[in-house]
Order: structure tokens, then sequence, then C-alpha cells
């Protein structure tokens, strides 16, 4: 039988059952012996903070009586925020998620709790409680739906954000659901949220949508350096020098024309993003990115000749990158995809670089590369590898690659990714050793 007595009925119940007198509870729970007195009479209400020493003293689990307090304390009137601030945040605390959204939600009628509902997201953002600022930000955007303000766009790129992961699918959708709100950001975080949404487009080969975008954001980069560069120093955000975001614009537009195969204009890029003349007494940080930069100008010009079928430029492909360690695992892929394609050899190279042929985080001189993007690489990188041993007729290491490829793919939901490794398995079945059948058939059952 449910019981229906309100908190303070339960608390008093407790006491009487046990003997206690509120002294002894008091000294119990730690709340002073007048104010426990003035609750249980129901002269004075409970703060949350009360309440969490009164559940703890009764020895029951923490968030116990939360639901009720919503509806008993929170909520039969206008809420006041000094309660509810709080309540949220214990909440988040103690991912007691099911209330923190009830409650939020029963604000929803009145406006006036939009700005602290807001704020309280970002706080909670900033702790990195981000299931518990998925809700808020929510709440917040399903208000201002129809309202079209910056604060809507900046839920929505938090949410956004929130969402990334390393399920393609899900990253898709994300992207696909933020980008009509990027250009009403405020413009300070819109060259930020154009790198995320890039950067998502890349995992899921969105060639066509990455050079627009691209475009864009080089357009609103060159405006901001020009007339505001100096405004932006030393602020949160943008996160980097708006010189980077100009010379990412370029790199990105080069590699969606080098995906599909345009190697031509993606080399005409390339010099874009190479010593820029046009960055004026750049910053210490600037310094760094110029730096950067010029390395990927160099190894990505050796690569689109190697792509191109200039296989001669192979050795000093790799002898450039054995001394750019950032740049081997990312190189891999491309000189597999070109030995695939223009069909040469590259055992020596494999052998050269077998300790970068597993998965593990990757950074370059301005920072980690994202988890999304990572994942994909090495899911190619498998592939083309399994590609290369089957051409060998090596099939027993070219289907065991496949078929790790095939569970990478089944783990960021790449459904490209997936129907090529089931179309080369099926393709070479035949040579598979029972083990290896096994395995894929396991995997197909995940599928």
């Amino acid at each position: 039988m449910i019981s229906t007595a309100t908190i303070r009925e339960q608390i008093t119940r407790y006491i009487d059952e046990r003997g206690m007198t509120i002294n002894q509870f008091a000294r119990i729970s730690g709340i002073n012996n007048g104010t426990l007195s003035n609750i249980l009479n129901g002269r004075r209400p409970i703060s949350i903070k009360q309440l969490d020493q009164m559940t703890l003293a009764m020895g029951c689990s923490e968030g116990h009586f939360y639901e009720m307090y919503i509806h008993e304390y929170l909520f039969p009137s206008k809420p006041d925020w000094r309660r509810l601030g709080p309540f949220l945040h214990r909440c988040a605390e103690l991912n007691k998620l099911d209330c923190l959204d009830l409650a939020a939600r029963m604000t929803l009628d009145n406006t006036s709790y939009l700005p602290v509902l807001f704020e309280t997201a970002e706080t909670l953002f900033g702790e990195g409680r981000y299931e518990a600022a998925k809700m808020l930000y929510e709440c917040v955007a399903e208000s201002e739906k129809s309202q079209h303000s910056e604060r809507l766009a900046f839920c929505q790129y938090r949410l956004f954000l929130i969402k990334l992961s390393a399920d393609q699918e899900k990253n898709l959708q994300a992207a696909v659901h933020f980008e009509s709100f990027i250009d009403k950001l405020d413009e300070c975080y819109q060259l930020d949220a154009y790198t995320k949404i890039i950067n998502s487009y890349l995992s899921l080969h969105r060639w066509e949508e990455i050079e627009l975008l691209s475009r864009k954001m080089r357009l609103l980069a060159k405006v901001l350096y020009n007339l505001k560069r100096k405004l932006y120093e030393g602020q949160v955000y943008p996160k980097k020098p708006i010189s980077f975001y100009i010379l990412y614009a370029y790199l990105m537009e080069s590699h969606s024309h080098k995906e599909r195969g345009n190697y031509g204009k993606a080399s005409d890029i390339v010099s874009l993003y190479d010593n820029p003349s046009w960055l004026v007494n750049p910053c210490e940080e600037e310094l760094i990115i110029i730096d950067q930069f010029s390395e990927w100008a160099k190894a990505n010009r050796y690569m689109l000749k190697l792509m191109s079928g200039e296989t001669d430029i192979l050795d000093t492909y790799v002898k450039y990158i054995s001394e750019q360690k950032d740049e081997i695992y990312h190189a891999l892929s491309y000189i597999m995809l070109a030995a695939n394609r223009h069909d040469f050899k590259v055992d020596h190279i494999l052998e050269r670089f077998k300790e970068f042929i597993v998965y593990q985080p990757q950074k370059n001189k301005l920072g980690k590369i994202s988890e999304q993007v990572n994942l994909n690489r090495y899911t190619r990188l498998l592939a083309e590898l399994g590609i290369y041993y089957l051409n060998a007729e090596q099939y027993e290491r070219g289907l065991a690659y496949i078929v790790d490829s095939f569970e990478y793919s089944i783990r960021i939901r790449s459904d490209k990714g997936m129907l090529r490794c089931m179309g080369l398995f099926e393709q070479f079945r035949s040579y598979a050793s029972a083990e290896i059948q096994k395995r894929y058939q396991e995997l197909i059952r995940e599928v």
C-alpha cells in the first residue's frame, strides 16, 4: 500500500515510532531544535539541505522524498527560486534526473523563470553534468521555440554539443537539426559552432556540406579578423585566434575536394593555408597555428600527389611523416587507399609503422582530435588494410582486418562502413577460417 502521508507526517511518525524526542532527532539530523519544531508544526517550509539532513537521519536513500517535495513545497503556488534553484542543483548531483525534469517543466507556464533555468543549465554544463544540463536546455528551447531568439540558438548549440558521440547516426541527426541555428548565434560563438559541425560532417563523409560550411565560416572569420580582431583577444570565445578559423576553413574545403577526387582543386587550396602572408603581427599562439598548418600543407601536398598516382613520391612522403609523429596515423589511411587504388606494395611501410596500427587517441600541436573523427579514421584504415591483404591473397589476414573494421563500423553506427565490410566478407567468405566465420556471425547478430 502506497503511503499518502506528507513528508512532515512521515518524519513525525518516524520520531514517534522510535520513541524519540524532537531534541534527539534534531541532534541526530544536525538541525537546530527550534527550526525542526517549526518545520514539523508546519510553521516553516523545509529547505532542500534540511530535507537531506532529515532523510539521512532516517536512514533513507538520498533524494527519497524529492518527488513529494516538488508537489508539497515547490509548486503548491508560484515557486520560490531560493528553494527551486538549490533543488535543481541537488537533483543533478544525485542524478535524480526524473525529479529535475519534472520540476523544470512545471515552471514553463511562467516565462520569468527562463533566464534562471538557462543560467542553471550553463552552470551544470560547466560542471560536466551534461544530462542534467540537457534537460534544462530542452525546457528553455521548448518555451522559446517560436521566438527565434539568440538564447534559443544557444540552447540548440549546447544540445548539439551534448549529443555528439561516437554514434554517427545520432551525430547526423544532431548536426542536421542544429545547422539552421548557427547564424542566429552570437558571432563570438559561431566560429566554434561551425568547427564542431564541420567535424561532425567530416566523420559522416558529407563532403558537399563541409565545403559549403567551410566557406561560410571563412567569410565570417575574415570579417571578424579585419574588423574586430583585437576585440576578441583574451576572451573565452572564440576558443582560438580568429586566424585559426580562416586557415581551418581552407583546410576543410581542400579536404572535401580531395575526398571527392578533385585533387587539382584540393592542391590549389593548400597554398591558401600554408604560411599566410595576410596574418599581421601574429601572437605566440598564432605562430604555433601557422607552424601546424604549414606542416599539414606539406604533408597534404605529398599525399595529394600520391593519391593522383605519382607513386614515386611515396618514399619522400614516408620520410616526411616519420619525422612528424602526429601525421603517421592519419597518413597510413591514405597510403593504404593509394596502394589499393594504384596497386603498389607497402609491406615495408606497414612493418615500419606497425605500432601505429592500433586505436589510440590522437592529438596535434593544436590539441586533441575529436573522438568521432578519430574512430572514423581508424575504421577506414582497418578496411583499407583488409582490402590490401585480400588483394595480396593473404585471405585470413585480410578478412581479420575486415571483421575488425566491421566491429568498429557497428560501434560508430556507420551504415556505409558496415555495408562495405559485409560485402567484402561475403565476397571472400569461402577463404574464412572457422574462427573468423564465428566472429563475423556474432557481429551480424549485433547488427
